[in-house]
């Protein structure tokens, strides 16, 4: 049985919404995800790897702009 991260972070009056984070977010890193997340007080993993970032479990490959086809 697998739990959702919601059910075992506390909840926060009045906050928009929380990240759970293997690496500490740049400036830019929070205006990405505020413009990503809802506000609706849920809790989010973001796992920040070599060639991808994973969140809430989906893989997003990052490519160079330049490399596209």
């Amino acid at each position: 049985m697998t739990r959702d991260i919601n059910d075992i972070m506390p909840k926060v009056k009045n906050m928009r919404w929380g990240a759970l984070m293997n690496r500490p977010p740049t400036s830019r890193r929070v205006q990405d995800m505020n413009r990503i997340f809802p506000h609706n007080g849920r809790w989010h993993t973001v796992f920040d790897v070599d060639d991808s970032v994973i969140v809430d479990g989906v893989e997003i490959r990052r490519k160079d702009p330049d490399r596209w086809t």
